[in-house]
């Protein structure tokens, strides 16, 4: 750029438009100042990794390249969809004039019904609320009980551990601003995938869990304990983190790949922690103490959760975003199918097994279903 020319920036009225198939939506190309003299400008297509002056895809229809000529600092770009998917549109220049095009673009997400896109919202709320209530069922029923028996505690370990490790990355992810600069230097079109909601219910899930864990500490727990197993494991886990806490203070990594380490061990107990759960279930032969509320809401949540996920996938022809992320997909069915084993373990394999009966809210004994109840008594499933 020659010395006492003003750089001049180009950017989008916005930078995310959902449009549906068939239908055309108008954007504004702005620039920061007057041009001195005319710019001719390209209008490059990203789908995926790859930057091209063409869409293979034909997501959209090509959009003519423009000429803005000085006085004028806006544009008209009309965006026409052609087929569901995601494209980015930039710009490109040779004018010296012009700086940042790199910056300048949208992100256009066609669908093939705006219906969808409302139901898909409103699935979205309904498996974060089965997914935050899912956790009181089991606090009410200790309440109730004045017991803990039944309920394993190396499911508790591990699930605190899994919440805090998540809760790290999120709130990392959303709140550190040097985390989200680093993201973004790594995607700078992309979107942080940690939203305020992922904040909120992570947060939420440690207190719940918490609380669970002191009723552990004031009810009776019948001599249950932590495995060795798993306090192996989950310390296993938290000095891989303080290993890797040293690793970044010394610069060998960034934060945004030590937040990501967290999310590892996230994945891992998800994996396990549902494990002990069901053993102990099937070592007593009985779901006593374990709540089938909270079964019942996970199953609920996870399965809205997928069920989102392909209408995303087919609303938007996304399919690589579930076969593309086999993790996220795969942790998901995993969890679905440890909720029907509990649920097979409830209704079917061990129904009416063991109940326990609360006696004037004080005395707790174990009795079969089967025997007639005491008068007064109130038997807690």
């Amino acid at each position: 750029m020659s010395k006492g020319v003003t750089a001049v920036t180009v950017k989008f009225s916005d930078t995310d438009l959902q449009i549906e198939t068939g239908e055309t939506s108008q954007l504004t190309l702005i620039l920061s100042g007057n041009l001195n003299v005319s710019a001719d400008i390209l209008f490059t297509y990203q789908v995926g990794d790859d930057i091209k002056y063409t869409d293979d895809k034909q997501i959209i229809y090509p959009v003519p390249n423009m000429t803005i000529y000085p006085g004028n600092k806006s544009s008209s770009v009309v965006i026409k969809a052609h087929n569901a998917g995601h494209v980015t549109l930039g710009v490109n220049s040779s004018s010296s004039e012009l700086e940042g095009l790199s910056r300048a673009f949208v992100r256009i997400n066609t669908v093939r019904s705006s219906v969808l896109v409302v139901i898909n919202a409103v699935i979205g709320w309904l498996y974060f609320a089965a997914w935050s209530v899912s956790f009181y069922p089991q606090v009410y029923i200790n309440w109730k009980r004045k017991s803990v028996v039944g309920l394993n505690f190396d499911f508790l370990s591990y699930n605190i551990t899994g919440f805090l490790a998540y809760g790290f990355f999120n709130v990392g992810m959303f709140w550190v601003t040097g985390v989200k600069n680093d993201y973004l230097s790594q995607h700078p079109r992309g979107i942080n995938p940690v939203q305020l909601n992922d904040v909120i219910f992570t947060l939420h899930a440690v207190f719940i869990t918490l609380v669970t864990i002191g009723q552990c500490f004031i009810y009776e727990k019948g001599g249950q304990k932590v495995s060795k197993i798993c306090m192996v494991l989950v310390a296993g886990a938290w000095l891989f983190a303080a290993a890797a806490l040293i690793v970044t203070l010394t610069h060998k990594i960034t934060w945004l790949t030590y937040l990501y380490y967290f999310s590892y061990i996230k994945l891992g107990v998800t994996l396990i922690k549902y494990i002990p759960q069901a053993y102990m279930n099937y070592q007593r032969k009985s779901t006593v103490g374990w709540s089938i509320g909270n079964v019942l809401l996970d199953f609920t949540g996870g399965s809205l959760s997928l069920l989102q996920m392909f209408l995303l996938s087919y609303n938007s022809d996304d399919w690589g975003s579930i076969f593309g992320d086999p993790t996220k997909f795969g942790l998901g069915f995993f969890s679905i199918l440890f909720d029907i084993l509990f649920i097979v373990q409830h209704y079917c394999l061990y129904h009416g097994r063991d109940a326990y009966q609360v006696i004037g809210e004080e005395k707790e004994i174990k009795v079969n279903a089967k025997n007639q109840d005491y008068q007064g008594a109130q038997t807690v499933y």
